[in-house]
């Protein structure tokens, strides 16, 4: 997988088009306001069933990243299993990044 959407993702993480954790964001998701959301592949079975069912629902799309470690290097955080895009733009170039 192409690594420049890390870089991407933080960019799109200081511009604060992020939200991170699995509460907010699927609060967010609830609220129709995530554009897209990021799921890490080691997420728990309980997390990635809830956050793909609740994206499923409301048509938020999902792309799932390498692990989670990556996901919160991107965001210059600990380790993180959910991310969700509140940005339109970066949410679509994000989404042909990862393809």
């Amino acid at each position: 997988m192409n690594e420049q959407w890390i870089s991407f993702l933080g960019l799109a993480n200081r511009a604060r088009k992020l939200i991170s954790g699995e509460e907010l964001v699927v609060r967010e998701v609830r609220k129709q306001k995530a554009k897209l959301v990021l799921l890490a592949s080691d997420a728990s079975e309980n997390t990635k069933k809830k956050v793909t069912d609740k994206c499923s629902y409301y048509n938020v799309s999902v792309k799932i990243v390498p692990d989670r470690y990556t996901l919160g290097q991107a965001i210059g955080k600990d380790a993180r299993v959910v991310v969700a895009v509140m940005d339109e733009g970066f949410a679509k170039k994000l989404a042909t990044m990862l393809g």
